[in-house]
């Protein structure tokens, strides 16, 4: 393995900032795209390209303009078929132009785990139109979860719990697709014990290796805070891992793979993938000897990666918006940073809207809920100016 290599990645939040740390700490060049200049990746690359990533001829230019050994999604919102263009051509795409392609919707992956690979997951079923959601949200019973097949961070999806609130999860999920989808997915509302994230590491030539599972709390579709460990049984773990590795071994390529599951009492079922670090996985900043972005990292260029260890019970809270503005300044992180073992990440996003995930708190201790405390606590302290 010769560094440095040149890394292309196609998405710039918060998730790809601190990719692009750990890639050039060996002294990597990233090339950092996004549709609007100044994302938080952005600020720490080398090279920042603004573009729709939606256009695949515009994609395709970029590419071959900077031709890099590594091409690096971070979002969802990518014309996927130029990918796999460009993986014809020579391009290297991570994990694989495939599985991007497959994950970066939810229909496709969610009929490749459940069709396909028989994975059990959620009762579910498809609607392109509100006609269809009112038929097939009947079908499935209510409570149910309605989401756009392609978006992110939680964007567009809803719980309904009647027929009569069907009209309004239609309109949300179509405001809040990524791309020019208008189909949603309807699955059946689970009663979980706790959702995870089982953070999945594929290697070009190794075994699937997993961290710890992180559990997490959502509202509005949007987690809100993680922590490890999660506190899941042997049996719950070792199901998890065996469903995370088949399905993440039918995508195939390297790299990290947040792989989601409804914890019930009886069983680990299936819910989403995302092939590249997850938010919930922040908490592996200060929880992990080696975090999810390094473990990706060191995943595509093929490093070792010999042990991945809990070395603390962490947590990890987000730090909101709660309104439209073109500015934003923090007070209060001298507060949220005065307990010891707390650490405080602003992303640097320049303009805030309701629920704009801004920042996170994370927290050590000698147990996950004295850390979820913490980080809660700390959470609470940093306060948005809006100008």
């Amino acid at each position: 393995m010769k560094l440095p290599k040149t890394i292309m990645l196609l998405g710039s939040g918060e998730l790809g900032k601190e990719f692009v740390i750990a890639a050039q700490r060996f002294g990597n060049t990233v090339i950092a795209v996004d549709r609007y200049e100044n994302a938080p990746a952005m600020q720490v690359a080398d090279i920042s390209e603004v573009i729709s990533m939606l256009d695949g001829d515009a994609l395709e230019r970029l590419v071959k303009q900077h031709r890099p050994d590594y091409i690096v999604p971070e979002i969802e919102a990518i014309r996927t078929t130029k990918l796999l263009d460009l993986e014809r051509q020579g391009f290297t795409v991570i994990p694989t132009a495939a599985a991007t392609n497959y994950t970066m919707n939810r229909d496709r992956i969610r009929d490749l785990a459940a069709g396909e690979l028989g994975v059990r997951t959620a009762k579910y079923a498809y609607a392109s139109s509100l006609e269809e959601l009112q038929t097939v949200s009947q079908d499935i019973g209510f409570p149910n979860v309605v989401k756009p097949v392609m978006s992110s961070s939680g964007k567009g999806q809803s719980v309904v719990n009647h027929s009569d609130e069907v009209s309004r999860a239609w309109t949300y999920a179509v405001e809040g697709a990524r791309g020019d989808s208008q189909k949603v997915i309807v699955e059946e509302f689970v009663e979980f014990e706790v959702e995870i994230t089982l953070l999945t590491v594929r290697q070009w030539n190794g075994e699937t290796l997993f961290c710890p599972p992180i559990a997490h709390r959502q509202e509005r579709g949007d987690y809100q805070e993680s922590w490890q460990p999660a506190g899941i049984s042997n049996a719950q773990l070792t199901q998890a891992q065996a469903i995370a590795e088949k399905v993440t071994a039918a995508l195939g390529g390297a790299g990290i793979f947040g792989v989601e599951f409804f914890i019930t009492r009886d069983e680990a079922i299936f819910s989403e993938l995302s092939p590249r670090p997850h938010d919930t996985g922040m908490v592996t900043l200060v929880s992990q000897n080696l975090n999810e972005f390094e473990l990706h990292l060191r995943a595509i260029l093929g490093l070792p990666i010999p042990t991945i260890e809990l070395v603390s019970p962490g947590a990890s809270s987000v730090i909101l918006a709660d309104r439209n503005a073109d500015r934003v300044t923090f007070e209060g992180v001298d507060e949220a940073l005065a307990e010891p073992n707390t650490d405080v990440r602003l992303f640097g996003k320049q303009t805030t809207r309701p629920y704009r995930r801004m920042g996170v708190a994370l927290a050590t201790a000698e147990t996950a809920q004295q850390a979820r405390d913490i980080a809660n606590r700390a959470a609470s302290r940093v306060r948005l100016v809006y100008d």
